[in-house]
């Protein structure tokens, strides 16, 4: 039995061929092809894609300028000045030089201002007078001013001193206001004292001859005879 030869190298080549077409078909379809071609991908090309930006960089505000400040130059020291001649004691006496002794003056005298003196001070001028003043009066016989009568109560119970009624004159001789400046110690005296005063006349006060209203004590004595 005799084996049938193997298929012609030619032939082979093509089914190979024809396989591959296949696969790569069937590979685009089902993606396997484009997995492949992420994988081939060289890394190079995965570094650019993810590099990060670059930061900007802002240039730094440029500086300032100082102004130069003006160099003030030294006053110029002046020029010393050359040194003066300096005349020096000649001991020789010059031929025409007087001769002789020089007697001292005497010394002159002082002389003293005169002692202004202040002219006296003018004397004091005298104070004037006062105004004469010219007290009531009660005690005159034109007047008819009549006698305090005493309180019969007061005789029987022995009362007896002496009233000073205050009283204020007029300038027309009548009293406007009486009141007791000393008591004798009993009622009785008393207002019987001040009613009399009330009634009275009186000559009016004066002051350098004026007539002028003014207050004026009044003694009365109630004695026991």
């Amino acid at each position: 039995m005799t084996r049938s030869p193997l298929l012609p190298r030619n032939t082979a080549i093509a089914l190979g061929v024809v396989a591959l077409h296949v696969g790569g078909l069937w590979a685009l379809q089902s993606g396997l092809l484009r997995r492949a071609v992420e994988l081939v991908v060289p890394a190079e090309v995965l570094v650019e894609f993810i590099e990060p930006a670059k930061p900007i960089i802002t240039p730094p505000p440029p500086a300032p300028r100082v102004k130069p400040q003006p160099v003030q130059q030294a006053p110029r020291q002046p020029a010393p000045l050359p040194p003066l001649p300096v005349a020096t004691p000649d001991p020789t006496p010059a031929p025409d030089a007087p001769t002789g002794t020089s007697q001292p003056q005497p010394p002159a005298p002082p002389i003293t201002a005169p002692v202004a003196t202040a002219p006296p001070a003018p004397a004091p001028a005298d104070p004037p007078a006062p105004p004469r003043i010219e007290l009531p009066s009660s005690n005159a016989d034109y007047l008819n001013n009549p006698r305090p009568a005493y309180p019969p109560l007061s005789k029987r119970l022995g009362e007896q001193g002496k009233v000073v009624v205050r009283v204020f004159i007029e300038t027309n001789g009548s009293a406007s206001k009486a009141e007791i400046a000393q008591s004798s110690g009993f009622d009785r005296l008393d207002q019987t004292a001040l009613d009399t005063v009330r009634r009275w006349r009186y000559v009016p006060g004066k002051r350098a001859g004026t007539p002028e209203a003014m207050w004026f004590n009044v003694p009365i004595n109630f004695v026991l005879e």
